[in-house]
């Protein structure tokens, strides 16, 4: 019987360099989060079921969990959350009466789908989400706010780690709602979901869906008519208009995505399209809503997602409207890194492996290590006394470009070049390049 291990598809695992690009990439967005003032908080890892079943077409992913050992009638029955919006609104409720209004929040964590794993989709995965939460109103503003931070550290993903570019694609509920509203549609949101699915079932398969709902050929015709409709600017409210639909909703919903549209061409040229098939099957979003690609990675699908959700979180009371966009870091990275394209210089943070002359002077080592550590410098000390050769080699297997030989005033060889040079422990530093593992691109 063999007694090797098989994977477990749809949990991706990373080696060392993995996760040092895994790391970096996280390291990235917390910063650039925090740089625009929202705040960390992480959830629990479930939710009671019946909260995570009732948002949208998700009741078939939702992994159950439950006690080994529960009584069989016990009735406390969770679920492991499959996105970071149901948690938090639950968190703003719990902790409404503690947070400073309008919210602001990023949370970097977990979930789980019990989908069936490919490119891009997985069963466990990252994802790194921002919110902003009012209390009882929320300024429109604030949409094109999210999206904004969302595409400045995609930008700085891209350029400072070789990630490949994006484009935005944008939509407004508003103005789906309003348009099939105009054309006497029954369930709009139901229209909305089938639409949704274009990317996967194309045209003919969301026809064959609005049939089954009801709708007639003409209707049918008008709603593929306004999800082809996709532009750079803002010449898509004429193309609606030409539709020959007008009415209220249908008008704040082309005002809102035009301003969303002018404010993120202005920052981010190229980087936005107003793309009317994005639809985003959950039922909680009532405005802004977008879906973020890499044009040269379409098998990956949607990498960033988000929108308005204005009725979310309520207490019965009092509601919290708010907007979001969430990233898909394992989406994105895990495909990338198995495929090779996203790397590390080296497996281990340490730039320096501080050689033993001899088990009885590993203390002199000791000390030099904790010297180089005291000042931010990553390294090690040899696992054994063997001649300095063999230490070397074990510098070269492990990724390590530097080898420490003597006491606090010794020497540093790169092992790269060969190059040897007087050292002293309280003041040497490898060059910028080397002092931590770097993120590079095949």
């Amino acid at each position: 019987m063999s007694n090797r291990i098989a994977p477990l598809s749809g949990y991706p695992e990373y080696t060392p360099a993995g996760r040092i690009v895994e790391q970096r990439v996280v390291d990235m967005l917390r910063e650039t989060f925090e740089l625009h003032g929202f705040a960390p908080i992480q959830t629990r890892a479930v939710e009671p079921l019946d909260q995570l079943a009732r948002k949208g077409e998700i009741t078939k992913e939702v992994y159950v969990v439950r006690r080994l050992h529960a009584a069989e009638d016990a009735t406390d029955e969770l679920g492991l959350h499959y996105d970071l919006t149901v948690p938090f609104a639950r968190y703003v409720l719990e902790n409404a009466g503690r947070l400073a209004f309008p919210f602001r929040r990023y949370q970097i964590q977990p979930c789980w789908r019990g989908e069936r794993p490919q490119e891009g989709r997985y069963r466990e995965f990252w994802q790194a989400d921002i919110d902003i939460v009012g209390q009882g109103a929320l300024a429109p503003h604030h949409d094109a706010e999210v999206v904004l931070v969302m595409l400045e550290v995609l930008e700085r993903l891209h350029d400072d780690l070789g990630l490949p570019s994006v484009v935005m694609h944008a939509n407004n509920r508003l103005l789906a709602q309003g348009f099939y509203g105009d054309l006497g549609v029954a369930d709009p949101l139901a229209v909305i979901q089938a639409v949704d699915k274009l990317p996967k079932i194309g045209p003919d398969g969301v026809s064959a869906m609005l049939a089954a709902l009801g709708l007639s050929a003409g209707q049918i015709d008008a709603v593929l008519a306004l999800a082809s409709i996709a532009t750079p600017d803002e010449a898509f409210i004429e193309r609606v208009r030409a539709l020959g639909v007008s009415n209220e909703t249908l008008e704040t919903g082309l005002h809102e995505l035009a301003g969303l549209m002018e404010r993120v061409a202005a920052r981010f040229p190229g980087r936005i399209v107003a793309d009317l098939a994005i639809a985003r099957g959950l039922d909680y979003y009532t405005g802004s809503v977008f879906e973020v690609v890499m044009p040269d990675y379409p098998s990956l699908g949607t990498i960033a997602a988000g929108g308005r959700y204005d009725s979310l979180a309520s207490d019965g009371r009092q509601t919290y409207p708010g907007v979001g966009i969430s990233f898909g870091i394992t989406r994105v990275l895990a495909p990338l890194i198995a495929k090779g394209t996203l790397g590390a210089t080296r497996p281990v943070p340490s730039a320096v492996l501080v050689a033993v002359d001899a088990e009885e002077t590993r203390g002199t080592a000791d000390g030099v290590a904790a010297a180089l550590r005291a000042r931010g410098v990553a390294c090690e000390v040899s696992p054994n006394a063997a001649a300095y050769g063999k230490q070397i080699r074990v510098a070269d297997r492990r990724g390590i470009p530097f080898v420490w030989f003597g006491g606090q005033s010794g020497q540093v060889k790169d092992i790269r070049s060969g190059a040897q040079v007087d050292a002293d422990a309280a003041t040497w530093e490898p060059p910028a390049g080397d002092a931590r593992p770097r993120v590079v691109v095949a």
